[in-house]
């Protein structure tokens, strides 16, 4: 069955089926986009008391439920100065050292940091040596990713790609699958080096946004755009520890990328399936 799974992925067409869901997920249908709300809720156990607006009736939309806010402090972002705050609720998928410009996927699946960051050469060399971590976000979990420490926009860049599912199956099956995928690219100078918060887009995965561009993708295009920014004077952009930064319309995953020296030890629990809450401790800074 997983197999079959699998085969069918190649064979969807992800990308019509996705903006086919995005555009049912940004109608406003009464009645049934309430239902559609509650059969959800019910089908992946969802805590609705964490919500800040807890009733499905609430949200005029299902992309307004799946990007629902959370309630004021139920998140608390961890506050020692060397500590870095796991940016989203959600489960370790891997992470640890980049080794010769390559990341781990799964077991016996690896891809470069070059094919992710969109072919980029320059921003490829800036995290030689350094660390990384995959988080997979499932469709229970909190949706808006947040900064796991203070950091300034220096660039971004929109990779087009395919859009597998990026859940556990498709990770350990389908290779270089978050090089492979349509994502958007967030570079931040940060006091320990920069920091690459790349979005990934994945199969119904209806728009990524951020919270200085809004809406991202769609429409997906055919070719890698790149945005710089300012890191100096009033237009520069800096976020603070546990800001928001963007969200997923619909569940994903998210890849970090820091440089060589930045991190000295992940924190306690940092490990493949395990599950993380944003604010809580991510890594140790050196």
């Amino acid at each position: 069955m997983d197999s079959v799974k699998i085969a069918l992925q190649y064979i969807l067409p992800k990308h019509l089926l996705s903006r086919l869901v995005g555009k049912l997920a940004a109608a406003e249908a009464g009645a049934i986009t309430t239902a559609g709300i509650k059969w959800f809720i019910k089908q992946y156990k969802i805590d609705m008391s964490e919500a800040a607006q807890s009733e499905p009736e609430t949200y005029k939309t299902f992309n307004a439920f799946f990007t629902r806010a959370l309630k004021p402090g139920l998140r608390p972002i961890v506050d020692d100065a060397k500590t870095m705050a796991h940016p989203v609720d959600g489960a370790v998928s891997q992470c640890g050292p980049i080794e010769a410009g390559k990341i781990v996927q799964a077991k016996n699946h690896d891809y470069t940091t070059l094919a992710l960051l969109g072919g980029q050469q320059k921003d490829a060399e800036r995290f030689n040596g350094g660390d990384f971590a995959t988080i997979y976000l499932a469709p229970k979990d909190y949706h808006r990713i947040h900064m796991p420490i203070t950091g300034t926009l220096s660039k971004m860049t929109y990779v087009p790609g395919e859009l597998f599912s990026v859940n556990p199956l498709t990770a350990q099956n389908v290779p270089g699958l978050f090089a492979r995928n349509e994502r958007v690219v967030a570079i931040f100078e940060t006091e320990v080096g920069p920091m690459a918060m790349v979005l990934v887009g994945a199969t119904i995965v209806a728009s990524i946004e951020t919270i200085w561009a809004g809406t991202v993708t769609p429409p997906c295009g055919k070719q890698v755009f790149t945005w710089d920014y300012p890191t100096e004077g009033t237009d520069a952009l800096t976020l603070e520890k546990g800001a928001e930064m963007g969200r997923f319309k619909l569940g994903s995953t998210v890849v970090m990328l820091f440089g060589q020296d930045a991190i000295d030890t992940f924190a306690e629990g940092v490990e493949p399936t395990e599950t993380t809450r944003m604010g809580q401790p991510f890594a140790h800074l050196k």
